[in-house]
């Protein structure tokens, strides 16, 4: 008799374990807020997430991807913060969450929002204009010992973001002062690029997908990957710096966050609608289209990794001299 008042009250206490993670759904339209232009990584973050859902009627609901770039995402970053408990906003989460409040441009920590899902590593790449005297890793290397100054450097989305971050540990990692770096910040990965195809700027420093699609055309040239092995396609000939004997691999993340506030339920449903997605063979060609690097990680294990990372970065930013 009491097995089987035991076994009772485990089927009832599974029972409703299932119900309480299903329990909520999204009931009206949804937003991805995006704290850049379209056309970048965090961009096409965003749109891929928004199809993964939809294709694969993982939510009723309709999405809207809502672009809010300016202050190095900061805008992004208020405007989720300001809907605490609203589990209808989604923000794609990056670096940025850290950097910013590290360098004192925004008092929101990441520690505001709700963390749901880490999807992907974004390594980043260094390229050139493919009219630049730079031919390769070994010559920008040789450029910036002898002086920085010469080598005009652009990143999205602001001083102290994860791309500068890449620029100061390369400049770093040969040697030099990281501070004599002449940084030029963009709102989008995507106006950095259009400046130096223009001739504005030197070099830029941001995510493989972004530069693949130009370096196949002929117009830019990758001269370092700052990923722990080399990728594929267009970029499949161009050497990591490891490989040049300088010691660096850096990436940065691309996940979802939400606002303060989500209940439980809530942030299963997310977790798990975001799982699925990720592991749909669309989302996979995806990870391979983009130069993307699965890193998909939930709850504890999330929030862990942002807390690492965090102090991490602010070690780089006090080398830079942006640390608050």
């Amino acid at each position: 008799m009491k097995f089987d008042r035991l076994l009772t009250a485990l089927t009832l206490l599974a029972f409703g374990a299932a119900a309480y993670a299903q329990g909520w759904s999204p009931q009206k339209n949804i937003e991805i807020i995006v704290g850049s232009a379209p056309g970048g990584s965090n961009d096409k973050t965003a749109r891929s997430v928004e199809r993964a859902l939809i294709d694969n009627k993982l939510v009723k609901t309709s999405i809207t991807v809502v672009n809010k770039p300016g202050g190095g995402s900061s805008i992004a970053f208020t405007y989720v913060t300001q809907r605490a408990g609203d589990p209808h906003t989604l923000l794609v989460g990056t670096t940025a969450l850290l950097t910013n409040h590290i360098t004192g441009r925004s008092k929101i920590h990441h520690g505001d929002f709700t963390p749901i899902a880490s999807l992907f590593n974004d390594y980043v790449v260094f390229a050139v204009n493919a009219d630049s005297s730079i031919k390769d890793g070994k010559d920008l290397i040789a450029r910036l010992k002898k002086d920085p100054q010469s080598v005009a450097i652009g990143f999205a989305t602001a001083l102290g973001s994860h791309n500068h971050i890449a620029a100061g540990l390369l400049m770093k990692a040969i040697g030099g002062n990281t501070r004599d770096l002449k940084a030029v910040a963009y709102k989008g990965s995507s106006e950095a690029i259009t400046n130096l195809l223009g001739g504005h700027i030197d070099l830029v420093t941001t995510a493989a997908g972004n530069a693949a699609g130009h370096v196949a055309n002929g117009r830019m040239r990758v001269v370092g990957v700052a990923g722990p092995r080399r990728f594929a396609g267009a970029l499949a000939e161009v050497p990591t710096w490891s490989e040049m004997g300088v010691k660096l691999v850096y990436g940065g993340f691309r996940g979802i966050v939400g606002p303060k506030g989500l209940t439980p339920q809530q942030v299963a449903f997310w977790e798990g609608a975001l799982r699925k997605a990720t592991e749909t063979p669309e989302w996979q060609a995806n990870l391979e289209k983009n130069y993307w690097s699965n890193d998909f990680l939930t709850g504890k294990e999330f929030r862990k990794d942002l807390d690492e990372t965090y102090d991490a970065m602010k070690s780089v930013l006090v080398d830079l001299g942006l640390a608050k």
